[in-house]
């Protein structure tokens, strides 16, 4: 068999590798100019006022849902279609995540479950913008105006993704980014949050080192969410990369999707007319035994994910804690996607035997 085709693949250069090492020989390798330069030029890309790095997405999320004041009793409405951390950082609050459904076109969040869900304890909505598609902004921002709520972007896979010609990390009031190595762009690990809110912005750095301002001056209960400047000399070097990186994983989005469109039992990625997708991942649904379909692909080379199998609301944990609720878009599609390789580092041939692979399993598994 041909070699497999990865799902994910990080692409470091000899610049990354120049940068790191230029950071090691300073001798500052924790947070500090390189974080500084990072945030700068990150806060340019995006188009926002101010950005705060941190150590994760995670963290990036749990502090600016403290930044933005919420705290134990509070509710926060968000999509049970995603990976842990979404919801998870709400709970290191105190607060209570409320999930909704998502729209099955796009599996984003879907504006009109939105207003049946706020109650007195409602204080913020935390939207997805999962596979690297902005969900639609306008309807929710304008929806948490009228009810005075924070709209807080999960931005984790949608780096350079657009919305009405915006950039996703500029719609609501905060939004937060992983530099995850699968991620569009990485720093190995690391976070960023990106706000035009000062006070916003002022809070996420408090938290993030102790819940300091000053020096052993403590006013907050703060936390160790640092960026180091290794990371950062890393993410220096990937942000000058990240647009033609997006263009590429655009263009391999763009043949798979001629190559997969009349396959029975395929249907590729929906995007809206007003979106600019960068395809952090390129998903599929596929009809027949999603599970079988998997194996097929892993048989033949193709490195493949599920992105994701289990609802968040129907996760152990949840159910322990009181959550047993169903959102019927979301359990439908859980058992429908692919998610397929998509990444900048993929060559035509690659391209086409996802392609090829894809067609014989429709042929096997689609009765």
């Amino acid at each position: 068999m041909a070699d497999r085709i990865n799902i994910a693949k990080p692409i470091i250069g000899q610049e990354e590798i120049d940068n790191v090492v230029e950071v090691l020989k300073s001798g500052m390798i924790a947070q500090g100019p390189k974080v500084s330069e990072f945030e700068d030029e990150f806060a340019k890309w995006i188009g926002s006022d101010y950005a705060i790095a941190t150590s994760s997405g995670t963290t990036a999320l749990h502090t600016a849902l403290l930044a933005c004041g919420i705290g134990e009793g509070d509710e926060v409405i968000t999509v049970g279609f995603t990976f842990a951390a979404s919801s998870n950082s709400i709970l290191y609050t105190g607060a209570k995540p409320v999930f909704i459904d998502i729209c099955e076109d796009t599996f984003l969040m879907d504006p009109t479950k939105i207003e049946e869900a706020i109650t007195d304890k409602t204080k913020a909505i935390l939207v997805v913008q999962l596979y690297g598609q902005s969900a639609e902004m306008d309807s929710i921002v304008e929806i948490a105006k009228k009810h005075n709520l924070f709209v807080i972007e999960d931005a984790a896979q949608a780096h350079g993704a657009e919305y009405k010609g915006k950039k996703v990390g500029t719609l609501g009031d905060v939004a937060c980014f992983s530099f995850y190595p699968t991620k569009n762009m990485t720093t190995s690990e690391g976070g960023m949050i990106t706000t035009n809110n000062k006070d916003i912005a002022e809070k996420s750095k408090i938290f993030r080192a102790h819940g300091s301002s000053v020096k052993y001056h403590h006013d907050y209960l703060g936390y160790n969410f640092r960026l180091t400047d290794i990371a950062a000399a890393i993410g220096l070097a990937q942000l000058k990369k990240i647009d033609s990186f997006n263009d590429k994983r655009r263009k391999n989005a763009e043949y798979l999707n001629n190559g997969l469109k009349d396959i029975e039992g395929v249907i590729t990625p929906v995007v809206k007319e007003e979106n600019k997708h960068v395809y952090h991942q390129y998903t599929i649904k596929v009809q027949g035994d999603r599970d079988a379909w998997i194996e097929f692909l892993d048989e033949n080379g193709i490195g493949c994910g599920v992105y994701y199998p289990i609802p968040l609301y129907n996760q152990e944990y949840y159910k322990e804690i009181g959550y047993n609720q169903s959102c019927p878009v979301t359990d439908k599609v859980v058992s429908e996607v692919i998610s397929l390789p998509i990444h900048p580092g993929l060559t035509k041939e690659e391209l086409d035997t996802i392609i090829s692979v894809v067609k014989d399993a429709s042929l096997k598994l689609v009765k």
